[in-house]
């Protein structure tokens, strides 16, 4: 998978957006990727919506830093999130409770 492959699949999570998970959230996950399957995205929910940004926003609620190629396989139901952080390789900073809801979000995105 190539890094145009992980920038289809964030451009593609609006899509796969639980809206009712959302009521009363506004929040900025950072996403900062290393590695071949590197890159910074920006995810906002607001008002029930979610988009996506590429870049490095100035202060995000949450900032989730792991290799792309991990974050790939969380995005798609490969790997938990919860292990991966327990592992070490999900390095969060900001509001952990939510960095939780993000499974809420997008319930279709769990483990297989």
């Amino acid at each position: 998978m190539s890094g145009s492959a992980v920038q289809a699949f964030f451009d593609a999570l609006p899509s796969r957006f639980h809206v009712a998970a959302a009521q009363g959230v506004t929040a900025v996950y950072q996403f900062d990727l290393s590695g071949n399957e590197g890159g910074q995205y920006q995810l906002h929910i607001a008002d029930q919506t979610c988009r996506v940004s590429p870049g490095l926003h100035p202060s995000p609620d949450v900032t989730l830093r792991m290799m792309g190629e991990d974050c790939v396989a969380i995005l798609d139901g490969r790997l938990s999130g919860v292990s991966a952080f327990l592992s070490g390789r999900l390095k969060l900073e900001g509001d952990l409770g939510l960095a939780m809801k993000l499974a809420a979000f997008f319930p279709d995105l769990r483990p297989h």
